[in-house]
């Protein structure tokens, strides 16, 4: 059991943090971006379609290439897979190719294929996510990661980075029905893990990571500004802000 510090607020008793991903414990635009981009040129590849439509698929996908950052209403990086093909999808029917939802299914698997060669050109971590994985782990706190990207990735980045060992379950997008904001994910991890809600806190950069949280009734949820929202949109679902994970300070409960 650990006690979390929060800009000098203490969040007590914690036995279980569970953290988004992308934009909490990686880089939420390199990641994205690289990916979005590799999806966008395999499209047109096998679509035989010019270069020149990659920009807005890109866009479309939720890339936002003006800002250098993703679009606050995704769909990439805030729902899942499905949304994200069917973004791609709807863009290439805007151009009179109606018929390319299973290209675009398939052109992302091969993303992922090629992904999976290369990590390090795709996943960088946020600063202090690793030192606060492996101080929650060895005070006896249990650790989760709620991510709207595929399990299987989510554990090959975990995997990338070294992390693996010190995360008890990770639920991607694909392990429920319902996406973030709905509790659904974490419904799942405290069962999984037996811990009850009243002594788990959530870890995000989006506000639909804190409103889960709050929908779920957990004892606290906390935002980062390492990602996709800025801190007026957490406020109105957490008091606990911080600049990213290496702020959330941590000591042993000796209560």
């Amino acid at each position: 059991m650990v006690s979390l510090s929060v800009n000098q607020c203490l969040i007590r008793d914690v036995r279980l943090v569970i953290f988004d991903k992308d934009g909490t414990l990686i880089e939420l635009y390199r990641y994205w971006s690289q990916m979005v981009a590799l999806r966008a040129r395999l499209i047109c590849r096998a679509l035989g379609l010019e270069a020149e439509h990659e920009p807005g698929l890109r866009g479309a996908m939720g890339l936002d290439d003006a800002a250098g950052r993703l679009k606050p209403e995704g769909p990439v990086g805030l729902k899942k897979r499905a949304a994200v093909i069917q973004a791609a999808a709807a863009y290439l029917a805007g151009c009179g190719r109606g018929d390319a939802g299973l290209v675009c299914t398939q052109a992302f698997d091969r993303a992922d294929e090629e992904s999976c060669r290369d990590p390090g050109r795709f996943i960088r971590p946020i600063p202090g996510a690793g030192s606060l994985i492996g101080a929650l782990r060895r005070n006896g706190c249990r650790v989760a990661v709620a991510t709207v990207d595929l399990s299987q990735r989510a554990r090959l980045a975990l995997d990338f980075l070294g992390w693996s060992a010190r995360v008890d379950l990770v639920a991607g997008g694909d392990a429920v029905r319902r996406p973030k904001p709905d509790p659904e994910m974490v419904e799942l991890i405290l069962a999984e893990l037996g811990v009850d809600r009243s002594r788990a806190v959530m870890v995000g950069d989006a506000a639909t990571d804190v409103e889960m949280g709050r929908r779920a009734g957990l004892k606290a949820s906390i935002g980062v500004l390492s990602g996709m929202a800025a801190a007026d949109a957490l406020m109105e679902f957490t008091p606990h802000i911080a600049r990213d994970v290496s702020q959330i300070l941590l000591a042993s409960d000796k209560n």
